[in-house]
């Protein structure tokens, strides 16, 4: 068997343009991946009886797309991630996309013994008909194994998919929103009981989207920040295939008002694209049900469409984002989605590492912060026209995460950040900042082959996965054409979890 996966690994190691992850050091920290094999969309995601449910698009079989089934994975902190077995499999038809809610009144009869049942409503894909409907599959023991209910919703399509269904309190039922994806519609549906459904409305097309398709939606209340008191808005946002901030995947949002029946844009909305992430690699995001403090949180696939069945990395392919916690913010006549790390994870940070003033130039300031870090940094550019981060891997590839003071742009250039994988892969990704001079505060996620960039108080975000060959990352810092500072920088190194699974790869025992 050694020899038969050392002959695997050798041909793997000698297709052109592939590179494994170091195998002493195979794998991200913090973010979360399977033990192997592909994964894609977050999916089910919701709370229930002490665990955060994290079930995903999954292979079984192998590291590319395909025999859609939902992975899963469970968390007491939204930090902790521990794989479990296969949720869903793939039957005649594949489960692609969906969510899952807790069924606290019993309103479809699958609850059992006085407990609630788990309840995935998922698109399935017929691979014969190529017809895609909404099927509802339901669990009794805390997710572990579902039954499978059927069909429920089917117009007929093979472009209709990913529902997420959520109570709605004020109209006493269901609603569930789905995607016409070529036609860039989200339909509303309604049910009082998870199988019946009724159309109520749609939403789109918008001239602001350029994509060839929508996908994955959600839709939720958030509060406004800056607003009055209680005062909240409904956010729609919709993923879409291409023509995103970099001309890739992305995911688009929208602000508004919601009825139980019918989503209506904010008056005034500037009909153009409003961008959750402005890296790359943030698709498909979704939101939990049921988070029992009330806030709304998220996770998104790390990737982009483009080249996500290349990316370097064995023996799994996909990651997922941190969760991140979400709020609404008005900036001017325009609004903003403000985006954070869960607090959880401040509970994984090892001991803090700070430096101040500490004077840039051109020449490399080294700095000893890790590969898989917790970083606040606080710059003040002076008279400098860059300031910029690098990492640098023991092979000379470098990432660069910088800020432009004169056109107030943070940016990830990874245009010399690891081997050539794929032809859209090496690129700078911009984000634009509010007007203002002086200092800026950047937090910045990195875990050996991601990092997560938050600006303006996490109203800007970009979000960029790197593949750095083997060795340790090295940090630097510069100034270009004049001297700048840091004021001040904080460091936590992420200290890693706990084994998702036993030796023998069988999931661990509950925790």
């Amino acid at each position: 068997m050694r020899v038969l996966v050392a002959i695997a690994l050798a041909l793997i190691a000698a297709v052109p343009g592939v590179t494994q992850w170091p195998m002493a050091d195979p794998r991200p920290v913090f973010h979360y991946a399977p033990q192997r094999n592909w994964m894609n969309d977050p999916n089910g995601l919701v709370y229930y009886d002490g665990e955060y449910h994290l079930f995903y698009q999954y292979n079984p079989h192998g590291d590319r797309w395909g025999h859609m089934s939902w992975g899963h994975a469970v968390s007491p902190d939204l930090v902790s991630w521990r794989e479990l077995p296969l949720a869903l499999p793939e039957t005649e038809v594949m489960a692609f996309s969906g969510s899952a809610v807790i069924d606290w009144k019993n309103t479809s009869g699958f609850g059992r013994g006085g407990k609630p049942a788990m309840v995935a409503i998922y698109t399935g894909f017929d691979p014969k008909s190529r017809i895609q409907a909404q099927y509802v599959a339901y669990s009794n023991d805390r997710g572990r194994t579902f039954t499978r209910h059927g069909k429920v919703l089917d117009i007929g399509s093979t472009e209709f998919r990913d529902p997420k269904v959520f109570w709605h309190e004020a109209t006493r039922r269901w609603v569930m929103i789905v995607v016409k994806a070529k036609e860039k519609k989200a339909a509303i549906y309604s049910s009082p009981d998870l199988k019946q459904w009724s159309h109520e409305s749609d939403f789109g097309p918008t001239a602001s989207s350029r994509s060839v398709n929508w996908e994955c939606p959600d839709l939720f209340e958030l509060p406004v920040e800056n607003g009055r008191p209680g005062e909240t808005r409904w956010v729609l946002t919709v993923s879409q295939g291409d023509n995103g901030p970099d001309g890739g995947s992305g995911e688009q949002w929208f602000v508004g008002a919601f009825d139980g029946r019918r989503f209506t844009l904010e008056p005034g909305w500037p009909d153009t694209p409003h961008w959750v992430d402005h890296g790359a690699d943030f698709y498909a995001a979704s939101s939990w049900n049921e988070v029992p403090d009330g806030r709304r949180v998220w996770i998104g696939w790390a990737t982009d469409l483009r080249y996500a069945h290349a990316i370097p990395t064995y023996p799994s392919r996909g990651l997922m984002t941190v969760a991140r916690s979400l709020s609404l913010r008005r900036e001017g006549d325009d609004w903003r989605i403000a985006q954070a790390p869960v607090r959880e994870l401040k509970q994984r940070r090892g001991p803090l590492r700070r430096v101040e003033n500490v004077r840039l130039t051109e020449t490399p300031t080294p700095l000893e912060l890790g590969d898989s870090v917790d970083l606040l940094v606080t710059i003040d550019p002076l008279r400098a026209s860059q300031v910029g981060l690098t990492l640098t891997d023991a092979q000379g590839h470098e990432l660069l995460i910088g800020y432009t003071p004169e056109t107030r742009e943070v940016f990830i250039d990874r245009t010399r950040a690891g081997p050539h994988f794929h032809d859209a892969f090496a690129d700078r990704h911009v984000a634009t900042l509010p007007p203002g001079k002086g200092t800026i505060t950047l937090r910045l996620l990195v875990d050996r082959s991601i990092v997560e960039l938050y600006a303006a108080d996490g109203t800007r975000t970009i979000t960029d996965r790197f593949f750095p060959g083997k060795g340790p990352l090295r940090w630097s810092a510069t100034a270009r054409r004049g001297d700048a500072v840091i004021r001040r920088l904080d460091a936590w190194p992420i200290e890693p979890m706990r084994s998702t699974t036993k030796n023998d790869g069988s999931p661990a025992p509950r925790i």
